[in-house]
């Protein structure tokens, strides 16, 4: 008898739609924040990672490539990855350049700077982004979605490149949403530890 497939088995349609959606119109981008705050959401709300573990369409797509395509190498990632160090560190930095790019976001908006047409991948390389339609909102509402975006598509090329070299989901074990929720239950469910 053949498992039942339920439409949680296709959530990772959503992360592929999303990116799409984003190069179609830059302001797409926006609907990334349903990724970012429903799992803080969930967890504050006593969910734990269920967030991680059943609705993550980032997480099943690595699942997909890797288990379904055979993508990945099936290698056991190094330690200093699954490090609470590590996992701290590039929690603090991830939410270092999430600031960064409210305070350039906050910029545009007070008129301080002028809006930046570029996307930027791993936090180094631009690429220049034409608006099509540059009066459709104001400028900080691009500013933000070229920010974002940048943000998205960063952390999702670091989890195909460790889903490639290791395990499917090995993204997963230093995911800064999944670092904070699981922060998020410990605080919730053991304060005193």
């Amino acid at each position: 008898m053949k498992n039942k497939k339920s439409f949680l088995d296709y959530m990772w349609i959503l992360s592929i739609t999303y990116f799409s959606l984003g190069f179609f119109n830059i302001l797409f981008a926006w609907l990334g924040l349903l990724a970012f705050l429903t799992p803080i959401i969930i967890s504050v709300l006593g969910g734990g990672k269920s967030y991680c573990n059943i609705y993550c369409g980032r997480g099943q797509l690595f699942n997909f490539l890797g288990d379904k395509l055979k993508l990945s190498r099936y290698k056991p990632m190094p330690k200093f990855l699954k490090s609470n160090l590590f996992r701290y560190g590039f929690l603090t930095f991830f939410l270092t350049m999430f600031g960064i790019m409210l305070f350039n976001t906050y910029l545009v908006f007070a008129g301080a700077s002028s809006l930046k047409e570029v996307l930027t991948l791993l936090w180094t390389f631009k690429l220049p982004w034409e608006i099509t339609n540059p009066n459709l909102v104001s400028p900080w509402i691009y500013q933000f979605a070229f920010g974002f975006y940048s943000m998205m598509l960063t952390s999702t090329i670091l989890g195909l490149v460790t889903m490639l070299l290791f395990k499917p989901r090995s993204w997963c074990v230093y995911c800064p949403m999944g670092t904070m929720t699981q922060l998020i239950s410990k605080a919730k469910f053991n304060p005193n530890k």
